[in-house]
């Protein structure tokens, strides 16, 4: 079982540099909630990076045109699924949408089953 994290922005250089920009200069616009919570403008946030490295849970980390051609899915992005011989959903657009802080996401990645269905 492992958790997919699929942020709502299209991988490259072009890209980083386009959304480095937007978080800059219009963050209340900026579209990809799991980035904004994840990342600052240049670096993983430091409390989501200890918190991926040490919980022991599985995670893959994909841009939504990764993830679409590597699984040939698509969803509302950004979002968070468990892969566990079937996908699912299990941190939506919307929930990710609410969330306030990297803290908050942490709680919610924590508060998940996360057993073998």
């Amino acid at each position: 079982m492992k958790l997919i994290f699929v942020y709502n922005a299209k991988s490259g250089i072009v890209s980083t540099i386009k959304d480095i920009g937007h978080k800059l200069l219009s963050p209340q616009t900026y579209d990809c909630f799991l980035c904004s919570l994840t990342h600052g403008t240049f670096r993983e946030e430091p409390s989501w990076k200890s918190f991926r490295q040490n919980s022991g849970i599985e995670m893959e980390f994909l841009h939504r045109n990764e993830f679409e051609q590597l699984y040939d899915r698509k969803e509302a992005y950004p979002v968070v699924l468990k892969n566990s011989g079937f996908m699912e959903v299990v941190i939506s657009r919307d929930q990710l949408a609410h969330l306030t802080s990297v803290g908050d996401l942490i709680v919610a990645v924590k508060s998940l089953k996360l057993e073998p269905d």
